[in-house]
């Protein structure tokens, strides 16, 4: 199927609303690429009932419970639990809740189709049913998600806010800045986030018109901070996310860039003191400046003068002239030192920044969103939306750029809708973007999709792959922008900034014709790309754009994990191993899916790939992994682990992107701890040269405020060197073997005994244990499936042959050890509160005789324990008193294994996941964990920088230069 939308004359049609007068007698013809005529989406695909129940691990309560919700067969669970948990509307346990996937695509569907009529954006009627039909097709396969504030609000009663991004500015008078408050914490109360720059408060060394000393700048954030901080403590879901801009040439500007370094340092001494500075403590509430990212806006004029080691103005706010010097390499020097020191403040080129502006007359860009990827006018905001790049390759591993093309059409026509019937925190933001129309497509997955057609990242084959795909679609949103203002009209601010938005899309072609294709899937991007560049060129002088901005590059958190992507925005993979949550409860360890199809790209046969994955989920990387060629490590690069990839390789990929957008990039450069200053500035530097619009970067381990390292890996070495020693000790003096004879120790007539009913996946059964009076277990029976079965009669064989072993002497945790992790059917869930997911029966069974027979130390050996015991190792690591009357060693149960919970075990039904790590060998198993930043963590044998979320109690992972939550979708800021 094909589809061809353009821009056409109506037929029997009048257009109705705001914005179509220009487009009077027009509109858009909508052919179907995804849909088939007479067949609904709905129809074509398997629907089944699941049950969504979300627990806090920590301390077991639920946090969320709906039973029964519809989805198709091919989402995943943990897809399904954020979109229910998160998205679904409705009083729970009323008719009103919405409990299928069917109810929540339709709400929002309907919204923008009626808009879209009422705003005579279709030719006829058939072709707005049509746009609904694609619209729902491509939500429903996954191909692209709106934003979250979308799911929230749109075809709800509540306001119909469809932005996660928003600008806000403040002037020098108090009624402005009391106003920043207010409008600020109206956001954070959305659950948005919110930028502005500071620059025009006069600074601490100019004087009031009253003849007064002014505050200055960073004085007024401490007020706005304790606000934000009230706000998130008054229940919300997450951090209030905001960004706060300063530029360069402020009076204020050393005062502002060492503000969070200098909470840093009393951070440390109040820990050092023996305060609960851990993130979440009881103290770590009286450090200020914590609610914000901050951001110095740089000018091409400083960083000149860094690189001459010259000095740099400072200019006062209320008559512009310089009443201060600084040298500018010291001051740049500063800035490096505090973001070393605590990842703030990150950098923003303004001259890079305002050359792309598409709207200059209406005035400057001077600040950001949250999360870096919106900047655009003050008092404004941006609706976004991504599509997941791994729907457009094709099974030959080629990029469909034709597919690609029409989504994009489609999408940036449903989010141009949105402006029409959107609502808007405050009336200037409301304003300033129904006359600009700003929007945000991007997409997910670009480090998967790199992955798995055996692109490295950091290459120069991945970054001119990345570049195509990015001005493909920035190329598309602008050129179907344009045939909107030929129907409806292009955007109000458009008639004074013409020249000046023309100049930027040549800009933008200019780039693309610098790329530079390195093969088949590079060439084919780039011609679609081409072509598509000059025809919206073309269209766009001749009927303007409807956007003043069509594309960034967001943090894609939330709506990632709806989309069942395995990256974030513009991120590479986070690990090679993962956790998956699985429909029948649990979840699993697997490896990446792009990894067997980058094995496949770069021509490795079947048996190859099998052993090459097996060895990776084992050892969690590709380093002497069977048969894989050295020059094919980098391919499977990932942000954190063995291979990481380097800072500069994260810049290089920013680079390649970034003239294809119209916004900017959410990212966050990650270093090594032991990066230094230098470093810092040389990241810095580079971003400027290179043409980036914002640069961050996160040291490891720089803050705090951070779960500390639980000191696995050492524990791990110092064991095993101490049974080194003793075999080098028992070497030394050795004697004469003597052969020792077992004896069988029968139990007597009358013994204790006890008996535990279970269910393992659904199969119950009954283990019998007889023990000794004085000396534990001596034999078991197990009785399941019915009388007569060879099921029945397999287990009472077995039973027969590890009782008779216990009486001659074989240690239980000898039996423990062999059977523990056996993996076969049935497996699943159990109803034992000790051990809630179980591998196989036997696995049950001999875990559940662990711990009613073993010792402490034998168990944690064996990485077998309690719930109780579980959870004060959590509660004892995060900070948290633990329960008094678990009489249990902390510091040798924080180093313990636990492979059980790593591996739940129990298998989606009808899904073979593509290598499970249960496999590991007893050095190689890690500690309990349940996202995949903490299953690193173990690996690594140190903490990652990441926030715990609020809700579910789970280490979060880096989403653009946010966090997400893979347990229920939460974010650290847009979404």
């Amino acid at each position: 199927m094909t589809e061809t939308v353009g821009v056409a004359a109506k037929s029997g049609r009048s257009a109705k609303g705001k914005g179509s007068a220009k487009g009077e007698g027009r509109g858009l013809r909508v052919e179907r690429v995804f849909t088939t005529e007479g067949v609904h989406p709905y129809d074509e695909v398997t629907w089944e009932r699941r049950d969504v129940v979300m627990t806090n691990w920590r301390d077991g309560t639920v946090n969320f419970e709906q039973r029964g919700v519809e989805f198709p067969d091919f989402w995943s669970m943990n897809a399904t639990n954020i979109v229910v948990s998160k998205y679904f509307r409705g009083a729970q346990g009323t008719a009103e809740r919405e409990n299928s996937l069917r109810q929540l695509i339709d709400r929002v569907v309907k919204a923008y189709t009626d808009a879209g009529i009422e705003h005579g954006y279709f030719t006829t009627d058939a072709d707005a049913e049509v746009f609904a039909h694609e619209l729902t097709w491509m939500l429903l396969h996954q191909y692209f998600s709106f934003n979250s504030p979308v799911w929230f609000n749109v075809g709800t009663a509540s306001s119909q806010q469809v932005s996660a991004c928003f600008i806000l500015s403040v002037d020098d008078t108090m009624e402005s800045i009391l106003n920043w408050y207010r409008e600020e914490g109206l956001i954070f109360k959305g659950g948005s986030g919110a930028g502005l720059n500071l620059s025009r408060i006069r600074s601490s060394q100019e004087l009031l018109h009253s003849g007064g000393t002014a505050s200055g700048p960073v004085s007024f954030m401490r007020g706005a901070d304790a606000s934000a901080g009230t706000i998130k403590s008054g229940g919300a879901t997450r951090r209030a996310a905001k960004m706060v801009v300063l530029d360069v040439d402020h009076p204020d500007i050393e005062e502002f860039v060492h503000t969070k370094s200098r909470e840093e340092h009393k951070i440390r001494a109040l820990r050092d003191a023996g305060f609960d500075m851990d993130l979440g403590g009881t103290d770590i509430s009286s450090v200020q400046y914590q609610n914000a990212n901050n951001s110095v806006r740089v000018s091409d004029e400083f960083m000149q003068a860094v690189s001459s080691r010259t000095k740099f103005g400072l200019r006062a706010r209320t008559t512009g002239e310089v009443i201060d010097e600084t040298d500018a390499g010291s001051l740049f020097r500063s800035m490096a030192q505090a973001a070393w020191e605590c990842a703030d403040p990150g950098l923003q080129y303004d001259d890079t920044i305002n050359d792309w502006h598409t709207c200059p007359e209406s005035g400057r860009i001077t600040a950001s969103n949250p999360c870096s990827e919106y900047m655009h006018l003050d008092n404004s905001s941006c609706n976004l939306a991504s599509l997941n790049l791994m729907k457009f390759l094709s099974e030959d591993g080629t990029f469909n750029a034709e597919l690609f093309v029409k989504a994009v059409e489609l999408v940036i026509t449903a989010m141009d809708i949105s402006i029409c019937f959107a609502d808007f925190p405050t009336e200037a933001i409301g304003d300033t973007t129904r006359k600009y129309r700003q929007l945000g497509i991007g997409y997910a997955n670009l480090g998967a999709l790199l992955m798995a057609t055996g692109h490295a990242y950091d290459s120069e084959d991945g970054r001119a792959l990345a570049a195509g795909i990015t001005s493909l679609m920035t190329a598309v949103s602008y050129r179907r922008s344009a045939e909107l203002a030929g129907v409806v009209g292009p955007y109000e601010g458009y008639a004074r900034n013409s020249e000046a938005h023309q100049r930027v899309m040549r800009k933008h072609a200019a780039a693309n014709d610098a790329i530079r294709a390195r093969d088949s899937n590079d060439v084919a991007v780039r011609r679609v790309a081409t072509a598509e560049w000059q025809r919206g060129i073309e269209l766009g002088v001749q009927h303007g754009w409807r956007n003043s901005q069509a594309s960034v590059l967001a943090p894609t958190g939330t709506i990632g994990f709806m989309m069942d992507c395995d990256t974030t925005g513009v991120e590479p993979d986070f690990s090679l191993v993962k956790f998956k949550k699985l429909v029948g409860g649990g979840s699993m360890q697997i490896v990446n899916r792009s990894i067997p199809r980058a094995l496949h790209s770069l021509g490795y046969q079947e048996e190859q790939a099998e052993a090459i994955v097996e060895y990776i989920a084992e050892h969690g990387h590709v380093i002497d992994a069977p048969g894989l060629r050295a020059e094919h490590y980098p391919v499977f690069d990932c942000a954190i682990g063995e291979r990481a990839i380097s800072p500069m390789g994260h810049v290089r990929m920013m680079a390649a992107v970034q003239p294809f957008l119209s916004g900017a990039i959410s990212k966050t450069v990650n270093m090594p701890e032991e990066a230094t200053v230098e470093d810092v500035e040389e990241i810095y530097y580079q971003g400027w040269q290179l043409g980036l619009k914002a640069l961050a970067i996160y040291r490891d381990n720089c803050k705090v405020g951070q779960p500390l390292s639980t000191g696995n890996s050492d524990a791990a070495k110092d064991e095993a060197k101490n049974r080194e020693d003793a075999a080098v000790d028992g070497a030394a003096q050795q004697e004469p073997v003597v052969e020792y004879r077992p004896v069988r120790k029968r139990l007597p007539k009358k013994r204790p005994s006890q008996t535990v009913s279970f269910t393992v996946g659904g199969a119950e059964g009954y283990l019998h244990a007889g023990e000794y009076p004085d000396d534990g277990l001596g034999e078991i029976f197990v009785k399941l499936g019915k009388q007569g079965s060879t099921l029945a009669g397999v287990m009472d064989a077995f039973s027969m042959s590890i009782s008779v072993g216990l009486q001659y002497g074989i240690p239980l945790e000898f039996y423990v050890s062999k059977f523990q992790n056996l993996r076969f059917e049935p497996a699943g869930m159990t109803d034992d509160p000790d051990i809630r997911i179980a591998t196989s029966v036997l696995d049950y069974l001999f875990r559940r005789l662990a711990l009613d027979y073993l010792p402490y130390e034998k168990r944690e050996q064996l990485g077998i324990f309690t719930a109780a015991e579980r959870t004060a190792a959590v509660a004892e690591q995060y900070g948290e008193s633990g329960s008094s009357e678990d009489d249990v060693d902390m510091d040798a149960l924080r180093s313990s294994v636990d492979a059980n919970t790593i591996d739940s075990g129990a298998r989606e039904s009808g899904e073979e996941p593509a290598a499970s790590a249960s496999s590991m060998d007893d050095d190689q198993q890690t500690p309990e964990a349940h996202t995949t930043t903490e299953l690193l963590e173990a690996r690594l044998g140190k903490a990652a920088d990441a926030p715990l979320c609020m809700t579910c109690g789970t280490k979060m992972r880096p989403a653009g230069s946010c966090y997400a939550c893979e347990g229920c979708g939460a974010t650290s800021g847009c979404s």
